[in-house]
């Protein structure tokens, strides 16, 4: 009688504690080697187009992981990839879709945000893994297809993770 209260008491406490949350939580993190292939990847795209950019690469949570500047790309395109990437990846939300949204015609916030094209979010297996900015050509929707070139040279390898 006493072994079978034991196990009662055993499988009531191990029930409760099974249904607590986890005292560590794994969070997925992009590879140094997989965010450089996006940032060089970026500045490729822009390169076939004779277009000198900075792209700038940021982890889920904003941080940047890696920013990578052409030669001759603006200086200011530097900080510009950033806040590109920040937003997009606070949003959740491509550059051109948050500059749709945005009805001021400022588009930066003192909070280092820019809601202008020129962006993506890094997404795969229904994860967000960061985003990434690029700044340097005339037009945000160039520096946005430039972004995208340097997601699409890693999502494969990322979707079958």
């Amino acid at each position: 009688m006493k072994k079978l209260a034991l196990i009662g008491l055993l499988a009531c406490s191990t029930a409760t504690w099974a249904n607590e949350e986890p005292l560590v939580v794994n969070v997925p993190r992009l590879s140094a080697d997989v965010v450089v292939k996006i940032a060089q990847g970026a500045l490729d795209a822009c390169r076939k187009e004779g277009i000198p950019v900075t792209a700038t690469v940021v982890d889920r949570n904003g941080i940047a992981q890696i920013q990578l500047r052409d030669t001759t790309a603006p200086p200011v395109s530097y900080s510009i990839s950033f806040k590109k990437a920040y937003t997009a990846v606070m949003f959740n939300a491509r550059g051109s879709e948050l500059e749709k949204r945005w009805k001021s015609p400022l588009t930066t916030l003192d909070e280092g945000l820019a809601f202008m094209a020129g962006s993506v979010p890094i997404k795969a297996g229904g994860r967000l893994y960061g985003a990434v900015g690029v700044s340097g050509a005339p037009d945000g929707m160039v520096d946005e297809k430039c972004a995208a070139a340097g997601v699409n040279a890693v999502i494969e390898d990322l979707e079958m993770m």
